[in-house]
């Protein structure tokens, strides 16, 4: 299982972003799809999750209104439409997944991404 995560970078507060994440080497209409961030120092915190069908999504309070989480399973990809960035977005952001249901807990997860930064400035 492999899983890409693009779209990360450099934005001043009030802008916006798109990272994207590209799965191979799984049945991917098959697994939750969700995204998390690690700030400097801090735990691994769960952002956005989306079900197999995309029927369903799921959001940390801190981003509700802001990020918008989609996917396309015939092209095996995850976005996650970050706008209206705040400073205390600053992250470095995973992508992952699971099967047969995203959860909010990285802990149980076995697929991540590499990781892509995003940095807001104020």
């Amino acid at each position: 299982v492999q899983l890409q995560a693009c779209g990360g970078g450099l934005v001043q507060a009030g802008g916006s972003l798109r990272l994207s994440c590209a799965a191979s080497g799984l049945t991917f209409s098959t697994y939750g799809m969700a995204w998390f961030r690690q700030g400097s120092g801090k735990d691994r915190e769960f952002v956005a999750a989306i079900s197999p069908s995309g029927l369903t999504t799921d959001w940390s309070n801190s981003v509700k209104g802001r990020f918008t989480i989609s996917r396309d399973n015939a092209k095996r990809t995850v976005t996650l439409q970050m706008n209206s960035l705040k400073p205390e977005d600053t992250a470095v952001y995973y992508c992952a997944a699971r099967s047969p249901a995203a959860t909010t807990d990285p802990r149980h997860y076995r697929h991540w991404g590499q990781g892509t930064q995003v940095t807001v400035s104020s």
